[in-house]
């Protein structure tokens, strides 16, 4: 039960009993009343009321995010993608044709961008530790810069460091080359979260809410996301680890987050985890390993979609109760019970999430889980335009796709003060991650990614694209 709810009924009951009483009896108890009881009375209400202010959790705010601006030289179109795969010998005939079918049928378009090294003819003898460091020097740096700019906040003024890429973690570290960069103060939080996948990004937002929480009231928090894929060519022919060669794509994204609301732009109501790495299943499901041949990738089982499907509906069951409206939940409550006490086979009731939120990001790690999710959580093609235009032009950016989706949703004009957005995060573990924002104030202009390009969207994206 809400504390608000609580006082508001415990001061009710007071004045009702003082009404009661009348001022000439009520007058004649206080006169009674020792020194002791008369600074008791007073004393542990205010104390109460101090301890629950303090202890209360603070709201935290989104003041500004910037994405990575993919640069017309990086652009890798599928003719150029495929013509450098054929020239590795380590690829036979039957891997391109596949490739090439998935490519077809990915929902990426001919704009999306690969980093420099991946560009070069026989791609992993470039894909060095140099090579990878330069990769995250251009995203990260980039995103960095935009976003100090737009908020106008010194580097100094950064209490909080937080940097999520799971597939690259040099010595020393990327948080390291971020304090480095910036100079950053001595006593900065920094902290590189590893091996987490694509919904890092919203782990990360977690984290710096929960530091948030224990620093001085207006505290700035940096959140980093990206993922380095210049180390992570796969050289193999396994159907399954030949998937992120074909979808991951270079991107990265910079959020800024503080206990002040001023000059903030959005609010985080809500953030919801779910785990489901205890079934072995899950666990296993995006898993990095060496195929026969010795060749290191990243195994996407035949089941994730399946994986993945049970773990947002665990995540929308703790989601909902705290979004969704008291009608939404009531008819959520008697199909559960209808299945349970009556008969299984009554279909379950899927809640209405549209009465809740005006805006959907979707991680845009693939078609099929765009798709997937629009049909479970009825959503519109509208509603989805995001994802799959973020998808089509960028590809697959791991953590920071919901950036981009974001900025699209912005870029479009769509957004209002008022209008509360669902980022909906997958990754390895298995994960899903959920988070509420609020808008307090949007976007004045395009400008970001998509400011070159947002007029020529959406486009038509076909079942399978024609060369």
């Amino acid at each position: 039960m809400s504390p608000s709810i609580v006082t508001v009924g415990l001061a009710a009951a007071a004045l009702v009993a003082i009404v009661r009483v009348g001022p000439e009896e009520l007058a004649s108890r206080f006169s009674e009343l020792r020194p002791a009881h008369m600074f008791l009375a007073c004393f542990l209400p205010a104390a109460a009321a101090v301890v629950y202010l303090m202890l209360r959790p603070r709201a935290v705010y989104l003041v500004d995010y910037a994405g990575f601006r993919t640069p017309h030289t990086c652009r890798i179109p599928f003719a150029s993608f495929l013509e450098h795969a054929k020239l590795l010998p380590e690829l036979n005939e039957r891997s391109i044709r596949f490739m090439t079918r998935l490519l077809e049928r990915s929902g990426l378009g001919e704009e999306t961008c690969l980093p420099p090294a991946h560009h070069y003819i026989g791609t992993h003898k470039y894909c060095t530790v140099d090579a990878a460091r330069a990769e995250f020097e251009l995203v990260a740096f980039s995103a960095i810069d935009d976003l100090l700019a737009k908020t106008g906040i010194a580097p100094e003024a950064i209490d909080i460091l937080i940097v999520n890429c799971s597939l690259f973690c040099p010595t020393p570290s990327l948080v390291d080359m971020i304090v480095n960069k910036y100079k950053l103060r001595s006593d900065i939080r920094s902290m590189h979260l590893s091996g987490m996948g694509c919904s890092a990004g919203l782990i990360a937002v977690g984290l710096a809410r929960n530091l948030l929480q224990v620093a001085p009231h207006g505290a700035h928090a940096l959140v980093v996301s990206t993922e380095t894929i210049t180390p992570n060519y796969y050289l193999g022919i396994e159907r399954a680890m030949l998937l992120p060669n074909c979808l991951f794509r270079i991107g990265g994204a910079a959020a800024l987050l503080s206990t002040s609301p001023a000059k903030a732009r959005f609010r985080l109501k809500h953030l919801i985890r779910t785990l489901t790495g205890a079934q072995d299943g899950a666990y296993r499901c995006v898993f990095q390993e060496e195929d026969g041949e010795g060749h290191r990738g990243i195994n996407l089982s035949k089941d994730l979609m399946n994986i993945a499907g049970d773990a947002l509906k665990a995540n929308i069951t703790a989601m909902g109760p705290l979004v969704l409206p008291a009608s939404e939940q009531l008819k959520f409550a008697y199909s559960f019970v209808a299945r349970k006490a009556i008969n299984r086979r009554v279909k379950p009731y899927i809640p209405d999430f549209r009465t809740a939120f005006e805006h959907f990001c979707i991680h845009a790690g693939g078609r099929a889980i765009i798709d997937e999710l629009q049909k479970n959580l009825g959503l519109s093609d509208e509603q989805v335009e995001a994802s799959r235009m973020t998808l089509h032009k960028f590809g697959n950016t791991s953590s920071s796709s919901l950036w981009y989706e974001l900025g699209y949703i912005e870029a479009k004009g769509r957004m209002r003060k008022g209008d509360r957005v669902w980022m909906i995060g997958f990754g390895s573990g298995f994960k899903c991650n959920g988070a509420a924002w609020e808008c307090i104030q949007p976007a004045r202009n395009a400008d970001g990614p998509w400011a070159t390009s947002i007029h020529r969207y959406p486009v038509d994206i076909p079942d399978v694209l024609t060369h």
